[in-house]
């Protein structure tokens, strides 16, 4: 109604008070404790509120849901993509265990070549220095100490065999020494291949490493915060429906009362009147402040079918020290000159509360 702001601030937090009061078992009195039992326009407005907490939170979880959904997509796109740096990663250790084998084939055959080039350099230059401390023969001197045709033939050719041996060994090294200097290359540029192939293989298994980690952090951020909204939409729901019990109760009780009240301080039959009952303001605002009913005062005075304080109610002419106590249609008057068309929806607090401001 037409209270001032501080008065409504009040009011809302006394309603605050009444609902954790309500949730307690046993928190309701009997139908003649009077101020101590919440309103009815408290508690619809309360319900009000944790229906519309209801929507938003059943809308932050959607919302969740649709990133978790979208997370997925992203998951399984990057668990492809693992699989194929998987593979990738299988195929780069078998080259590297390939690799590896070579490597040491040719450190064998290193080593083996060498071997061999030692061998003929110590071959060559014992035949080097035998050659040099002997004389080198000549036709003449060989012709001169031949014993025989026979013979000079023998030592004619066993000269040339001497300096082809010769020959063949220093080609024999020459070769050794070639393949040892290209095993030797190989073998390096083997060894960067083994380097490069290694260090691809770590920054892979780092990349995915990072991978994981990043996905399994984000969902589990995710589904902790949908839980926690979940859990959070759980407990209005059972706020709500304990508001609701307490309502029905209330609406039980009011009724009683007004049967029981004389027809002259009670006007009202104290059935509820529906959305066809003639109202000066939305229904809605009507539904969420008495439930369409003639209620006694509450705790800050407020009654009637439009929930008007005394204050208010003399301000704009009603008649009577309280609104409940006059006919519906001078409680009509009264509130259609408050509503204004429109212009005074801020007077009721269940205005904003349905959605009318």
């Amino acid at each position: 109604m037409s209270l001032p702001r501080r008065i409504i601030l009040i009011c809302l937090a006394a309603t605050a008070a009444a609902v954790s009061v309500s949730l307690a078992p046993g928190a309701l009195g009997p139908a003649s404790s009077g101020a101590d039992t919440p309103s009815l326009s408290q508690l619809n407005g309360q319900l009000g509120h944790e229906q519309a907490r209801q929507q938003s939170l059943s809308s932050r979880i959607a919302s969740l849901g649709h990133l978790i959904s979208g997370l997925d997509g992203q998951i399984q796109l990057v668990q492809s993509r693992e699989a194929e740096v998987r593979g990738e990663l299988a195929s780069d250790q078998a080259k590297l265990a390939s690799v590896q084998a070579d490597l040491r084939r040719e450190r064998k055959l290193l080593a083996k070549l060498r071997a061999q080039l030692a061998a003929s350099r110590a071959q060559l230059s014992r035949q080097l220095v035998s050659g040099y401390e002997s004389d080198r023969p000549d036709l003449v001197s060989v012709v001169l100490n031949s014993s025989g045709f026979n013979d000079l033939l023998n030592r004619v050719a066993f000269l040339g065999q001497a300096e082809k041996q010769q020959q063949s060994i220093i080609t024999i090294t020459q070769r050794d020494k070639a393949a040892a200097d290209q095993a030797a290359r190989k073998l390096a540029k083997l060894e960067a291949t083994d380097k490069k192939i290694t260090d691809e293989t770590a920054l892979r298994v780092k990349a995915l490493a990072g991978m994981d980690a990043l996905l399994s952090a984000k969902e589990g951020a995710l589904r902790q915060a949908r839980s926690a909204q979940q859990a959070a939409l759980d407990a209005s729901r059972a706020r709500g429906r304990h508001l609701q019990s307490e309502i029905d109760h209330v609406q039980a009780q009011q009724a009683a009362a007004e049967r029981a009240a004389p027809q002259a301080t009670a006007p009202s039959s104290g059935v509820a009147l529906g959305p066809s009952g003639g109202w000066a303001i939305p229904y809605a605002i009507v539904l969420c402040e008495s439930g369409g009913q003639n209620v006694p005062p509450n705790s800050v005075g407020a009654s009637g079918y439009y929930q008007i304080i005394p204050s208010t109610w003399r301000g704009f002419g009603g008649t009577g020290p309280a609104a409940y106590l006059a006919s519906k249609a001078e409680q009509d008057a009264v509130a259609s000159r408050i509503w204004r068309g429109g212009a005074g929806a801020s007077n009721w607090v269940c205005a904003g509360i349905v959605g009318i401001r």
